[in-house]
């Protein structure tokens, strides 16, 4: 099973590393590619391209001008240690073991709208892009069709090597850059719910915790096949099979004091 999650626009280069081990991105020509691209942006241009405010714009640009084809201790970090947002929050890769960091490493994958995929360990300069950009390119006029049907391919690839199933624990901002009519792989959507009144419902920021939960409980236990997946408990969230499909889990959690 491969296990594919969204970046997280916070981003942290201070805390202290855990190790120093790391690996090199995939598609670093396409990410330089796309740099280029945005070195030619002002920061005016940046702003309203992202809809982010002048100080992040400025930010951005800076760090645009400042990227580099090659990766160092000094200028990246592994991303999985770079990304400091919610679904990073609830997998607090920290706590794990050597052994479950290889784990991840070989059954997660993270997309990205500079870097198409990275595994965890890949090392990461810092940069906010994302995938839902309408950033125009020789390939077309946004991150969608720059990228076209590469991450699909890549990512079917890796999943078809093993039992051919992915599981969609991304956003749907980031998982429409997964181009689903070429893959062989079966996709396996996890989503989670909370009890509000008498119904539940997606809560965005709880969503994305549980999805770090969730990659999280898998190293832990190892889960390789849809029936253990159904298991996870983590934090009070239950498998609901009556609302739920073979190919869209759903998992729910009563309301918590």
């Amino acid at each position: 099973m491969l296990y594919i999650l969204s970046p997280a626009k916070a981003l942290d280069y201070e805390t202290a590393l855990p190790t120093e081990r790391s690996t090199e991105p995939l598609f670093v020509d396409d990410a330089a590619e796309l740099i280029e691209v945005l070195r030619t942006k002002t920061p005016q241009e940046v702003a309203e391209l992202m809809d982010i405010s002048d100080a992040l714009a400025a930010l951005n640009v800076a760090r645009f001008q400042a990227w580099q084809p090659v990766f160092t201790p000094e200028n990246s970090r592994a991303a999985i240690f770079a990304f400091n947002g919610d679904v990073y929050e609830g997998l607090d890769v920290r706590s794990l073991s050597d052994a479950q960091w290889d784990w991840l490493q070989a059954h997660v994958c993270i997309l990205s709208g500079l870097y198409g995929v990275l595994r965890p360990f890949d090392r990461m300069q810092p940069y906010r892009l994302e995938m839902g950009t309408r950033l125009a390119t020789s390939r077309g006029n946004n991150l969608y069709q720059f990228w076209g049907t590469r991450i699909a391919q890549y990512l079917d690839e890796r999943a078809c090597a093993d039992d051919g199933i992915i599981v969609h624990l991304a956003s749907e901002e980031y998982f429409k850059a997964v181009d689903r009519r070429v893959l062989h792989a079966q996709v396996v959507q996890c989503v989670f719910e909370e009890r509000r009144g008498s119904g539940y419902k997606v809560v965005s920021f709880l969503a994305k915790r549980a999805r770090g939960l969730m990659t999280r409980w898998a190293a832990l236990h190892r889960v390789q096949d849809v029936e253990a997946l159904k298991r996870f408990d983590s934090e009070g969230y239950r498998y609901a099979p009556e609302v739920s499909t073979p190919q869209r889990l759903v998992f729910r959690r009563e309301a918590r004091n």
